[in-house]
């Protein structure tokens, strides 16, 4: 190696250098204004021209010599090695990788250069601190069209979805798209998208085959090995979904267990099971049947189903028999039911409009209306995110309190003794203040202060509490306490929690009665208009020579129940 001053524009340019991309006219214009200031920091690598002569071919830093015949310089320093067997052209790939990342397409075309020079795959990642993935990954790029290959050089390059993609189409496919989907003057930029969106083809993947090797050699299926996928994962592929799918349908036919099925999926990826058949979630039972499908992956997916049970029909004799071996004549015609559907959901009609005309004008006794507000919580179409277990999914299971309230004989039959128990029960279920899914509300904090819930409430001065109030909020807790605002707040929390270790504080946010503008907000936005009674007159209005006695009728019921 030596050190010489020569003239730059007596220099050469390589033709086989590693970066041929061009640089952005804004790193250009800062190496040339660095140049202009301190000069050349690092001499260029040269070597000796082989072709004859006294002159000398640039290895490395060909933007550095372009920059100083911008400049003006009359020479500069270059350092002068021997040329390497391959040419320098490791050298010369090593040495501009150090500088700046080549871009994909660079990196590529030196490496296919160092393979024709004859260094194996192992030998350049070794050489360039590179997985050897890394290096069949890049050399995937011989599969890109050389049109696409010019664009991405120029610094438009696709992600490595789309790159992996690309390459993985022919060159046939890829020249069909290209002419679709190449750069215009008026849009310069390529949509990489499209281009992979027109490439794409379906992938079944070796990772979720059932069958072996004997049935892919059968059906000829050739894998292909997908390096841009994670290294620790089996990225092998097929695009031959026709060959796929059939040794997995062969595999499923020898494989069948005992009461197997094979079944189509649906529309969505569901398995189409047998009419009637009703599918087993749980454990399945010995009697129970597998079906074994597809999935949209081509997965092979197996549930069990079970099904019906065959009916009994009694013969004319009067013996049982089984239905599968009687003759038609055996078989006993359904009987119409007393009352049809339609019936039905009529009567059910009628039962709520009068149970909602005697709620409102029959008389009631007080334990009677509390049991019944009992048992309307326990009603099916009332649901209650109950806040009395760890499960805030979990719904209340009201039917335990109000079944202490009735008899064999669907009666109410209860003291009031069970009545408090089960009615405070039921209240416990049904309210909530937690800051989840079962928050019940302004309620619960009206309820609680209307029964002193806040004599209840536990000491708040320990640590995990007061970890959690701010600095003003903790230094207002220290009012009518001998404790003084420390100037760190953890030293004034520490002081709080030795203080109440032995008392009881409960933070004023704590307190039930709900805040002002809340409560009145509440009453206003939910308060009665008045039209459901304005209604109710219109709809059943009296003579008004009786209007007088119609109101005392209205109000004699409620007067015997108050007797």
């Amino acid at each position: 190696m030596e050190l010489k001053f020569v003239d730059p524009r007596a220099l050469k340019e390589n033709p086989d250098k590693a970066r041929r991309s061009k640089s952005s006219p804004q790193a250009d214009a800062l190496l040339l204004a660095t140049i202009r200031a301190v000069g050349i920091v690092q001499p260029p690598v040269v070597a000796p021209d082989t072709d004859g002569g006294n002159g000398y071919v640039i290895d490395a830093g060909h933007r550095r010599v372009k920059q100083a015949i911008a400049a003006g310089l009359e020479e500069i320093a270059v350092l002068v090695i021997e040329r390497a067997e391959d040419g320098g052209a490791m050298r010369s790939l090593a040495e501009t990788l150090a500088h700046e990342q080549l871009n994909p397409v660079d990196q590529w075309r030196a490496i296919e250069r160092l393979v024709a020079l004859g260094w194996t795959e192992e030998a350049i990642a070794v050489a360039l601190a590179l997985p050897v993935r890394q290096i069949r990954k890049l050399r995937l790029l011989a599969n890109v069209l050389p049109a696409m290959l010019d664009q991405m050089a120029k610094g438009d390059m696709p992600n490595e979805s789309q790159l992996r993609t690309i390459a993985s189409a022919s060159l046939d496919e890829q020249k069909e798209v290209w002419k679709k989907h190449k750069p215009t003057k008026a849009d310069p930029q390529v949509s990489w998208w499209s281009v992979a969106q027109g490439l794409t083809r379906t992938r079944m993947y070796a990772r979720d085959a059932s069958f072996g090797d004997d049935l892919a050699q059968a059906y000829g299926i050739a894998w292909v090995e997908d390096l841009f996928a994670p290294a620790d994962e089996d990225s092998r592929y097929t695009t031959d979904v026709e060959a796929f799918l059939g040794a997995q349908q062969e595999w499923m036919a020898n494989n069948l267990p005992k009461r197997g099925t094979i079944v189509e999926a649906g529309q969505w990826g569901e398995p189409k099971l047998p009419p009637k058949a009703s599918r087993v979630y749980g454990k399945p039972a010995k009697s129970d049947c597998t079906a074994m499908y597809l999935d949209r992956d081509g997965k092979v997916q197996s549930v069990h189903y079970r099904m019906p049970e065959a009916k009994k029909v009694k013969a004319k004799d009067g013996s049982g028999s089984d239905a599968a071996g009687t003759d038609d004549t055996g078989i006993v015609s359904k009987q119409r039911p007393d009352v049809t559907r339609k019936g039905i959901e009529m009567i059910g009609d009628y039962r709520t409009d009068a149970l909602h005309e005697a709620l409102a004008r029959a008389p009631i006794e007080d334990d009677t209306l509390m049991t019944l507000l009992v048992l309307a919580l326990a009603a099916r179409n009332i649901s209650i995110q109950s806040g009395a277990s760890d499960d805030v999914y979990g719904f209340a299971r009201m039917d335990r309190h109000a079944v202490r309230l009735v008899d064999e004989d669907g009666k109410l039959a209860h003291d009031m003794e069970t009545l408090r128990s089960a009615a405070r029960s039921a209240l416990i279920d049904a309210l909530s203040a937690r800051e989840n899914r079962t928050d019940s509300g302004i309620v619960a904090r009206i309820a609680g202060a209307a029964i002193g819930a806040d004599n209840f409430l536990p000491n708040m001065g320990t640590e995990d509490f007061l970890s959690c109030l701010s600095r003003p909020a903790l230094e207002a807790s220290c009012k009518d306490t001998p404790v003084l605002p420390r100037a760190r707040v953890k030293d004034t929390r520490a002081a709080l929690v030795e203080h109440f270790r032995e008392g009881h504080f409960v933070h004023p946010s704590a307190l039930f009665a709900p805040d002002k503008a809340r409560l009145s907000s509440w009453l206003t936005s939910n308060a009665a208009s008045g039209e459901d009674d304005l209604d109710d007159q219109a709809e059943d209005p009296e003579p008004a020579d009786n209007a007088g006695g119609a109101e005392l009728a209205d109000e004699e019921p409620f007067r015997e129940a108050a007797e």
